[in-house]
């Protein structure tokens, strides 16, 4: 009888935990596959989501905060290449960004604020250097066409 209570107490208390913290919902694409999921609460976004093609492979991954997007996210075409990648806070990418050409290598990454590009963007070719931009509030006010010509004026450390 011990055993019984005990078991049924555990699943009232996993059942109470899982309608508090939220419910995990899935939406599909016309075709039947999955469009996206993750959990919600109270209407809202939260914690980890994913984000499909209508053929079913992933198209992006991340966070949500009160259904804002925030910190890491990750997204893909529809061959599974990577595209882009970075940080979000309140739902505005933020920090670095790293950007892919169609073969999965990295095009350029950028510093960026609120979603707009203010600091360096670093452009590359064949996963070297090539040249480099530095960016004010989306405005471009500097730009060096080669890694030797940046570091004549710049820190490697501006870099981080």
């Amino acid at each position: 009888m011990l055993q019984k209570t005990f078991i049924l107490f555990a699943f009232i208390f996993i059942s109470g935990l899982s309608t508090e913290d939220g419910n995990y919902e899935k939406t599909y694409h016309d075709n039947g596959k999955v469009k996206s999921e993750g959990w919600v609460r109270y209407n809202v976004q939260i914690g980890y989501w994913r984000y499909y093609h209508d053929t079913g492979r992933v198209a992006s991954q991340g966070h949500y905060e009160y259904g804002k997007k925030e910190k890491y996210w990750y997204f893909y075409d529809t061959n599974r290449v990577r595209t882009q990648e970075g940080h979000f806070i309140n739902n505005k990418k933020v920090n670095w960004w790293l950007f892919y050409d169609k073969q999965g290598r990295i095009n350029h990454k950028c510093q960026l604020d609120k979603g707009v590009k203010n600091g360096y963007c670093l452009k590359y070719i064949d996963n070297e250097l090539a040249s480099a931009e530095k960016y004010s509030n989306g405005k471009r006010i500097k730009e060096w066409s080669s890694f030797g010509d940046f570091k004549k004026e710049n820190s490697v450390s501006d870099l981080k």
